[in-house]
């Protein structure tokens, strides 16, 4: 089982978008797999959760999506220059040692140039400190905005391409 995570808790987001075509793609290819958007997460994370005043909510997250789990996809929107906050709120509220030795694959998505290069890159930083493995081809979408169709979905033939490129590389690592 893989997890891909939405890595935002803004509603309607791109990045949403991008996962749900991502997930898609990857049960195309055969591969087991559940999508967590952080629009989930209990609103209240950063106050509570952290500091070990574990919901029955975050824990049930933590239990569906990432226990157990050997392989996450972190699917993360560009937001001021980096990654979201409430994905790092996230991992902070996540025991380290629930986390150790997993292994993680990158997309970033943003609406300009770079595709969240810088981002993924700070992203990787904290990744292997937490003791976590980052698959080495991150994969920048860049100008998503512009992939996306009027009725809201991925439909850029370029963009399917690398992702399932990106799917095959992490799945078989």
């Amino acid at each position: 089982m893989i997890t891909i995570i939405s890595a935002t808790n803004r509603p309607n987001s791109s990045t949403l978008k991008v996962s749900k075509k991502y997930m898609q793609l990857m049960e195309k290819q055969g591969v087991t797999c559940q999508l967590l958007s952080l629009e989930d997460v209990p609103a209240d994370i950063a106050f509570n959760e952290v500091f070990n005043k574990r919901s029955t909510r975050f824990q049930q997250l933590l239990d569906q999506y990432i226990i157990g789990v050997q392989k996450i996809v972190v699917i993360s929107p560009e937001y001021n220059g980096s990654y979201p906050g409430i994905l790092k709120v996230f991992f902070d509220a996540i025991h380290p040692d629930l986390n150790r030795g997993k292994k993680v694959g990158l997309v970033g998505v943003a609406s300009g140039r770079a595709g969240n290069l810088r981002g993924m890159e700070h992203l990787t930083g904290v990744l292997n400190y937490l003791g976590m493995h980052v698959h080495p081809n991150k994969l920048p979408i860049s100008s998503v905005l512009s992939l996306i169709s009027e009725s809201g979905n991925l439909t850029d033939l370029n963009t399917m391409k690398v992702l399932e490129k990106h799917i095959s590389d992490f799945t078989q690592w």
